[in-house]
């Protein structure tokens, strides 16, 4: 019997992964085009904003904005309703009879997902700096932090949100609570400069926000070295309770 390495499994699966994603168009339109639909509208509404004060441009804002939303929807929404649809044709289920381990099998299923947000994220830096003179990035290493703590977590966030997703179709159902929640609440819609204070404390101990704070820090510069820390452990700390649910309420088998 031949055995496989690590990268070699993952490359075979991130393969099959992405050919079925390809062949999905409905996942591939909402995976291109919606965020970037959902910038346009940020922007639009931004323009309506004052912003005297945060150090934002309406440009910035929603940019930065921008690549929460992309994280949201091609990682977490997309990857929700993938680990569901794996898991209810049962291909869940045969891959852990082979030699693959079970955490190769979930980063397998979303590395496509995940290559398709960073690549986006690049699109978007290169039009800020092109289009709108955003410039590049002041902080390149917390925007890279910020960037893979994000697919991280979301990654995680959408195998444990699959655990109560019964079908691909309740996936846009299940979903909603944390995109609507981090929309307004994490800094992608709504920048939290301009929220009340007591507001703005409760928003930043949601799942998201450590993330786009490391973003828009890494872009656009502007957070203090305790408003950095303060978001990375706040990030780091999500990821450990998904990383826990996942390992506790993941299911293989078919919910029927």
């Amino acid at each position: 019997m031949t055995s496989t390495t690590m990268s070699g499994r993952l490359n075979a699966l991130g393969r099959a992964e992405l050919t079925l994603l390809a062949r999905n168009r409905t996942a591939v339109f909402v995976a291109l085009l919606v965020p970037l639909a959902m910038v346009a509208a940020m922007k639009s509404t931004l323009e309506q904003v004052d912003l005297g004060g945060t150090g934002l441009t309406v440009a910035g804002a929603a940019l930065s904005g921008g690549i929460g939303m992309v994280l949201m929807q091609v990682v977490y929404m997309n990857l929700v309703a993938a680990y569901v649809a794996r898991r209810e044709d049962l291909v869940l289920k045969r891959l852990r009879t082979g030699e693959i381990a079970d955490g190769e099998i979930l980063a397998g299923t979303a590395l496509p997902s995940v290559a398709l947000a960073l690549a986006q994220t690049v699109l978007v830096v290169l039009a800020g700096a092109a289009l709108f003179g955003l410039g590049a990035p002041e902080r390149p290493e917390l925007l890279v932090a910020g960037l893979l703590l994000g697919v991280v977590l979301l990654a995680a966030l959408a195998a444990a949100t699959s655990a109560v997703t019964r079908t691909v179709q309740t996936a846009q159902i299940t979903t909603l609570p944390l995109f609507l929640v981090s929309m307004m609440g994490s800094g992608l819609f709504v920048p939290l400069e301009i929220l009340p204070d007591r507001v703005a404390s409760v928003c930043e101990l949601l799942p998201v926000t450590g993330v786009m704070t490391l973003v828009r820090a890494g872009w656009l510069g502007g957070a203090d070295g305790y408003d950095l820390l303060g978001a990375g452990l706040t990030a780091l700390a999500w990821t450990v309770l998904a990383v826990f649910a996942v390992q506790r309420w993941f299911r293989w088998e078919p919910r029927r």
